[in-house]
């Protein structure tokens, strides 16, 4: 299971919007090959920054209310959130250090 948390519909406002820390979510689905390539990148970044950032993934498959309220139209997608709002994306399967640069700036140092 890793540092991560499981997020869905019901969890989503408790979990992220509610966060005192920023949020990195993982839309994916069991299906998608791209997702899984990118999986073992956000599990590290759950270890590495813990206690700095939340990890979350989000099955689109089966809570398609989160996924269609941020307009999830392909996967995998990368949302920031901070202070309960999404701050930036990244959409695909992308190196650790795309996310990196997206994602660093956010935290706080």
């Amino acid at each position: 299971m890793g540092n991560y948390v499981v997020l869905n519909d019901d969890n989503f406002e408790q979990e992220v919007i509610k966060s005192d820390v920023p949020v990195l979510i993982d839309f994916w689905a069991e299906w998608c090959m791209p997702c899984k390539m990118i999986a073992p990148i956000v599990e590290e970044l759950a270890s590495e920054y813990q206690g700095k950032l939340k990890v979350g993934k989000l099955d689109v498959d089966n809570n398609p209310q989160v996924s269609m309220k941020y307009g999830i139209r392909s996967i995998p997608t990368l949302l920031i959130f901070k202070n309960g709002q999404p701050v930036d994306q990244i959409i695909g399967a992308v190196p650790k250090k795309v996310i990196l640069e997206k994602l660093l700036p956010h935290l706080d140092q």
